[in-house]
Parts: structure tokens; sequence; C-alpha cells
């Protein structure tokens, strides 16, 4: 079969051919059907070898969507032919965190050598994928794979940072999403939703100011002094009751620790090296910040839940897989509009 792989620190990814892999006793082999591209993928790629952890080659892609194409020995329930989307942060399915569906947070995946696939396990750009355990799949239903393939990072992610901050996020509270890339305009969605709260976005690109005003945002600017007057105005000299950093850069936390309120919320969510200091003399008073990662499983039921009932949606923009190399080429541009999305092409027969 053909997949997208990274190769060797600091090259390109590439796509080769490999072999389709063979389910073993309770593992599942899906026919992908798309393949999200994230900026996770190319802040691993961009790490020094060093630094580098994921092993090579590496088989990219953490957003995945297939259908059931065949499994081993132990694995029951499933139709050949199903459409699924892939849970991507997994873990043992053993540990506390893991019996609450949070396998994003399992206390022993880092020591049992469990890495999500895409992100150290082989990925979903490619014509086939092997999924570990079928509790990893999240029937699609009528959906299609597409357009919905995102939601499994793009769509869990935002949802699990701000599903936290629900409380909050009453009448008359401002949420600031920084950032509006592929979770930062489904979070505008997921927040117009689910709360009453005043929507700011920011972002350095005009199209993707653009963007957050159509998809529900209240103002968009672009991030600097004036943004930050701006945010101070609209909440009577409060600033925001939560702000969501989808870019986590040294000058988008800072900016966040600047314009977040007393009692207010901090979420970095992007994957930057960005830091915040919390504290008598660098935050507002009780003014709280932290770091989620991904989402649980049924988080991720949910957000299908609000996709199929037409609440949220992923603006995508296609590629096959021979043109991969180009998605990412344009990611690191910034000229995706929302997100890219692989889908292979037809399969030849006998691959």
């Amino acid at each position: 079969m053909r997949a997208l792989q990274y190769r060797a620190v600091g090259a390109a990814p590439e796509v080769v051919e490999v072999e389709t892999p063979v389910p073993g006793p309770g593992q599942v082999l899906l026919r992908v059907t798309a393949a999200g591209v994230c900026h996770s993928d190319q802040f691993i790629m961009d790490l020094p070898e060093d630094q580098y952890i994921y092993g090579l080659p590496l088989t990219l892609g953490h957003e995945g969507a297939g259908v059931v194409e065949s499994w081993g020995d132990g694995v029951k329930g499933l139709t050949v032919g199903e459409p699924m989307l892939v849970y991507g942060p997994w873990g043992c399915g053993r540990c506390y965190t893991c019996a609450q569906g949070k396998e994003n947070y399992c206390e022993v995946a880092a020591e049992l050598e469990i890495r999500p696939p895409g992100l150290g396990a082989p990925g979903a750009m490619a014509e086939y994928l092997l999924i570990d355990d079928p509790r990893h799949l999240v029937p699609l239903g009528d959906l299609d794979p597409v357009a919905s393939v995102s939601l499994t990072d793009a769509g869990l992610t935002p949802y699990h940072a701000i599903k936290q901050s629900l409380p909050t996020l009453v009448p008359g509270s401002t949420a600031v999403v920084i950032g509006v890339g592929g979770l930062g305009h489904v979070a505008i969605q997921i927040l117009r939703t689910l709360t009453a709260s005043t929507i700011i976005a920011l972002d350095q690109s005009e199209p993707k100011l653009d963007l957050a005003l159509e998809v529900g945002a209240d103002q968009a600017f672009v991030p600097g002094e004036e943004a930050e007057r701006q945010i101070r105005a609209l909440t009577g000299g409060r600033g925001a009751t939560a702000v969501f950093d989808f870019v986590g850069a040294p000058a988008t936390t800072a900016f966040a620790s600047q314009v977040v309120s007393v009692g207010g919320e901090i979420a970095i969510v992007g994957v930057g090296v960005g830091t915040v200091d919390v504290g008598f003399f660098s935050t507002p008073w009780d003014a709280a910040a932290r770091a989620p990662y991904w989402g649980s499983r049924s988080e991720l039921m949910e957000v299908v839940q609000l996709a199929r009932a037409g609440k949220i949606s992923v603006e995508i923009e296609t590629f096959s897989l021979s043109d991969a190399p180009v998605a990412y080429e344009r990611l690191r541009a910034g000229t995706i509009r929302g997100r890219a999305v692989i889908v292979p092409e037809q399969q030849e027969p006998g691959r």
C-alpha cells in the first residue's frame, strides 16, 4: 500500500510503498477514507534529532476515518464496510483515567510505549490503518468522512478545552480565541453553540479573521496593543473570562496573560513553547492557566453528535495522497483555510 512517511529528521515527508498491515488478535484493519493534516505533525517534523522520539520511518496522520476491512481473533460486533472515526489518543484501557474514557490522560501510556497513530504508531495517511483495539473506533454513521475526519482532533481538542470552562462562560462572559486555524475556527462554533459568551477572535491573517466572523465570532482583531484595548473596552475593563490559545507561542501566551480577567482562565491548546507565569505579580488575582490535551472517547462521541445536528462543521481543503506533501507545504506557509484533508486515491486491484 501507499503511505505518507516522515523518513529522516529534517526531511520533507514522502509517499512510499509499504506493506499492508494484517490485523492480529484484538486488532481492526480500516481502509482509510480520509486523514487530517495538523500543525502537530509539523511540530514533530521540526524537532531536532536530539529531541525527536517518534521513531522513523513514521507514517503520518493522527486524524483518521475509514471503513472496517477486517479484524483479528477476539473482535466482535463489527461489520465489514462500517464507517468509523478513529479516537487517536490511545491509552492502556485499564488505569483509572482510561476507565473513565480519558485515554488522553492515560497514566502509563509513556511507560508502556503506547503511542497515538501518526505520533509514534503508524498513522492514517495511508491506504490502510491498523487499529490496536476496537474501543478506539467511533461509528461515523451517515456523516461524510472527508468533511468529518478532523472532528477527531480539530473538533475534539477545542471541545475538551472549552467544556472545562463552561461553568465560567455564563451570559455576560467573554471568550477570546487566539488563532483561527484548524482548531480555532471549530472552537468558535463550539462556543457559539454551548455558551452565551461574547466571542472575540484574534489572528494575524485577514482571511482567517473573515473566517472567524463567518463561523460565529462577534469581533475579530489582529493581536497587539490595539486588540488589547478593544478587548478591555468591550468588557468594561474587566478582560476576558476565558482565553483559548490555539497557537501556544510565547507572544500569544503573553497576550493571553495580559487580557485575562480577575478569576479568569487561560487554556494553552496550541503545541508551542509559550508558557504562562501564574503569580501575584504576573497574572490577575485568582487567574488560572492549564494545558489541556486532546479529549476523551465520550467527548468525541459528543462532538460527532454536534456535527450530526449541524451545530459544527470543519472548513476543509482536500488533497490526494500523492499531493499530501503539498498540503504540508501549504500548512507551513499558513495558506490552508481551516483544515487540510488527505483523501487516498482509488486503490488499484491487488493493492
